[in-house]
């Protein structure tokens, strides 16, 4: 009797030390994450601030003087010129951030404007007007001759398709003629942008009355209504 117990009390513990062993979450502590090295950290609010100024000092100090030195950015934003420095390591990693940052602006008024839900009419004026706007505080960053940074290059191309959806709409809403060839209405159109820019950089009009301009432009021409 006395080895039977024996042996029943083994087989207890046996159990005890398995179901231990298949859990061993309860009896141990679990080991410290180990950051992912590929996520790019996110910055702190009040970083995120101090590189926004930096990057729209710089559009304002580069477009009076396009020479001006990463010292004299600086000096503007109000900050230490190291501080400048340790986010951007060269005028041309500035420059860079700069058109990055202007082209996300571009694409974002884009968006606001429903370029494919909203009503073809609607969405062109809207998204015509945001994009007046939003350019007309970045032209100097958007203006620059070769694109070098890889989201900037991305967020253009994407800005690309997304006009050339928003006439493929007004084509099929026949705000266009059929026959229309719409990459060509395209650079059309962004010619007529280009020039409401520089209109508004001059001018009291506001982006909605320099959108209707560029639109009428767009879709009537220059010539009488009726032939």
């Amino acid at each position: 009797m006395t080895q039977v117990f024996i042996i029943l009390l083994r087989c207890c513990k046996f159990g005890q030390v398995a179901s231990s062993e298949e859990r061993p979450g309860r009896n141990r502590k679990a080991g410290p994450t180990v950051p992912d090295p590929t996520r790019e950290r996110p910055l702190r609010a009040d970083t995120e601030r101090t590189v926004r100024t930096i990057l729209e000092t710089a559009e304002h100090v580069l477009s009076e003087d396009p020479g001006a030195s990463l010292a004299q950015i600086a000096a503007a934003a109000g900050v230490a010129r190291t501080t400048v420095h340790r986010r951007f390591v060269s005028r041309e990693a500035l420059l860079d951030a700069m058109a990055s940052h202007a082209f996300r602006q571009v694409e974002e008024a884009i968006d606001a404007g429903r370029p494919e839900t909203a009503p073809p009419m609607v969405a062109l004026h809207q998204v015509t007007a945001n994009v007046i706007q939003a350019k007309s505080g970045w032209r100097f960053a958007i203006s620059q001759p070769q694109l070098r940074d890889p989201e900037a290059v991305a967020a253009h191309q994407r800005i690309f398709a997304k006009g050339l959806l928003l006439l493929e709409r007004a084509q099929e809403a026949e705000l266009l003629r059929p026959g229309t060839d719409l990459d060509w209405a395209q650079r059309v159109y962004h010619a007529l942008i280009e020039q409401a820019i520089l209109e508004a950089a001059t001018s009291d009009l506001d982006p909605d009355s320099l959108a209707a301009a560029v639109v009428d432009t767009l879709l009537n021409g220059v010539g009488p209504l009726t032939r």
